[in-house]
């Protein structure tokens, strides 16, 4: 596995939070990633979207923080997304079933 610095940015419109991921999603940045979606998961104000674009690997510390944001997202009725999954990203979706509860077209909601 290539050492891709992990690397999160916010990007906040009127109507939602995106955060875009870059690098490795693994054990070793799951705390940048826990930090970064506590600051911002309890917002009902806001959709929230993660952008996995530039996301290169994801293990199962990552699909886990995943779906502990879907569920507080869910819980608190506000809405959740996940955009620009790439190929190789959705196969470990899919093999974990997780895609079927990833929103990925709140676009025109917003």
């Amino acid at each position: 596995m290539s050492s891709e610095r992990f690397q999160i940015n916010l990007e906040e419109s009127e109507k939602s939070i995106q955060l875009i991921i870059h690098g490795e999603l693994d054990l070793a940045a799951a705390q940048a990633f826990r930090q970064a979606l506590e600051a911002v998961v309890h917002r009902e104000d806001k959709a929230l979207i993660l952008n996995v674009k530039h996301l290169r690997y994801i293990d199962s510390t990552g699909i886990g923080i995943v779906v502990s944001t879907l569920k507080i997202r869910d819980e608190i009725k506000a809405p959740f997304a996940v955009r620009d999954i790439q190929p190789g990203i959705r196969k470990l979706f899919d093999l974990t079933g997780i895609t079927g509860f990833l929103n990925e077209g709140i676009e025109g909601t917003l």
